[in-house]
């Protein structure tokens, strides 16, 4: 019979604190299934960020999170490996692992720009590259006559020096610490923060009384 060329499954690898996953997250996770013409895509929230200061919010709550804000996606699933190892934990053991389970598989490591101007303070980045290719949301400079205001200023992408494909996205302004300082206030004066995470996770932080005391 005719022999068919096998063409790789593509998986994309989104790893974050989640902490909590908001609209950002979200709208992100749908340009890279869209855009990579992903077969699959895995949400991996960390366990105890090894680069981050401030102890995260108990895992099962972001892994909870997680399934609110991604659950419905389009072959989406959420992966809790990274949450259950002790130590910290590295996309490079993590991207290691997949490919011993999916071989023969492409991998796309989603980032936002933050995480693409800081890869090089990876550990073993090197490697990391050699097991996926890195797809990073583009937040593109506004220009006009709002090009000045802060808020709507892209990362500067032209530096980096690491092979990566930009992914187009409407520029969002969403931050997990402004999500936690905007849940942490007295309802009533909370009213945008709906808006902020999809609408599932917000209901999920109220009942469970998360980010009381933002930091």
């Amino acid at each position: 019979g005719d022999t068919v060329a096998l063409v790789p499954t593509r998986i994309g690898v989104y790893g974050g604190a989640f902490d909590p996953p908001h609209q950002a997250h979200r709208v992100l996770a749908q340009t890279a299934i869209e855009q990579l013409n992903l077969d699959q895509l895995l949400i991996l929230p960390t366990g105890q960020a090894w680069h981050k200061a401030r102890v995260l919010t108990e895992a099962e709550h972001r892994l909870a999170m997680c399934l609110l804000a991604f659950g419905d996606l389009p072959n989406t699933r959420i992966d809790p490996r990274e949450t259950r190892r002790s130590g910290p934990s590295y996309t490079a053991d993590t991207l290691a692992e997949l490919h011993r389970e999916m071989p023969g598989a492409r991998f796309f490591l989603i980032l936002g720009a933050d995480q693409l101007l800081a890869f090089k303070t990876w550990m073993r980045w090197p490697e990391v590259l050699q097991m996926a290719q890195l797809a990073v949301a583009n937040r593109a400079t506004r220009i006009g006559e709002d090009a000045l205001d802060s808020a709507h200023s892209g990362a500067d992408l032209s530096s980096v020096d690491v092979p990566f494909v930009a992914l187009d996205m409407p520029l969002t302004n969403i931050s997990a610490t402004a999500v936690r300082a905007r849940f942490g206030q007295p309802l009533g004066r909370s009213g945008a923060q709906a808006a902020l995470v999809p609408p599932a996770v917000a209901g999920y932080i109220s009942q469970h009384h998360l980010y009381q005391n933002p930091s």
